[in-house]
């Protein structure tokens, strides 16, 4: 099942591993495993690819990096195959991402002794893409009526879904914007029109999905494999460049759009 109606998709990069992702679903949608329990799995699988980085198995950890963009995939389309959104699931997975995305980058950065400075500065940019990703997807997503269960602005706990309790989603809520919050407001602060009246085609929302999360674990996952280790930070660093790009394209199709004929 899609986030969007058929005539609104776009070829996503970073969405590889969701034709394993629907089949691992379709295998789990009759048993007692919940989405939740998909998102430990990743979080497993995440772990154990630190691990390998750590003792510079690099293969293995590749493997466990794709294997978590999978599972990553797969807990919300369980959700959607057993009808179960909820906002527990969707703020506790953001925060097990944007934690182990940490970790891995202090495990790269003690592994290749990078300036302590550069790996802060590469974790910056990589949630600064996956934001702008992120904020597309979503004006997208409640333009056309696709899944909604994230929101464009993330001000206020929102109302706990049949079968989570308020407490759960408003703690976890407090967490997503601390982890969020600062990453969410520089990106809206850089692009505030796109919720108004940005047109974000296809084939933009293509290249905006490099900034995906399971595209930068590919990229991670390629580099270490064919010991390009050393430069993935200061890759990621540099690859944020492009976030001026995408925004300067999104806003010149707009004011083209705009103009009479």
């Amino acid at each position: 099942m899609s986030k969007l109606p058929k005539e609104n998709q776009f070829f996503d990069l970073s969405d590889y591993g969701r034709p394993i992702a629907k089949i691992i679903a379709n295998l789990l949608k009759n048993t007692s495993v919940t989405p939740i329990d998909v998102t430990i799995s990743f979080i497993i699988s995440g772990l154990v690819a630190i691990f390998c980085i750590l003792n510079q198995q690099y293969w293995a950890a590749a493997f466990f990096l794709v294997l978590k963009s999978i599972l990553d995939a797969a807990d919300g389309e369980l959700a959607r195959l057993k009808n179960t959104p909820s906002y527990t699931g969707r703020y506790f997975d953001s925060i097990a991402d944007i934690l182990l995305n940490l970790l891995i980058i202090l495990a790269i950065w003690h592994v290749y002794q990078s300036p302590f400075l550069l790996a802060v500065l590469a974790f910056i940019a990589i949630q600064l893409q996956g934001t702008l990703y992120n904020y597309y997807y979503v004006i997208l997503r409640n333009k056309h009526n696709g899944d909604t269960t994230s929101r464009i602005f993330e001000n206020e706990a929102p109302k706990a879904m049949n079968g989570e309790k308020q407490s759960t989603v408003d703690s976890l809520f407090k967490l997503y914007q601390l982890c969020y919050g600062t990453f969410d407001k520089v990106i809206y602060w850089l692009d505030s029109k796109a919720v108004e009246n940005g047109k974000l085609p296809n084939w933009l929302m293509t290249a905006v999905s490099s900034f995906g999360l399971g595209f930068q674990l590919l990229i991670i996952a390629l580099m270490l494999v064919l010991d390009f280790g050393h430069f993935i930070i200061p890759f990621f660093i540099g690859y944020s460049l492009l976030i001026f790009i995408f925004m300067g394209l999104r806003k010149s199709i707009n004011q083209f759009s705009q103009q009479p004929l």
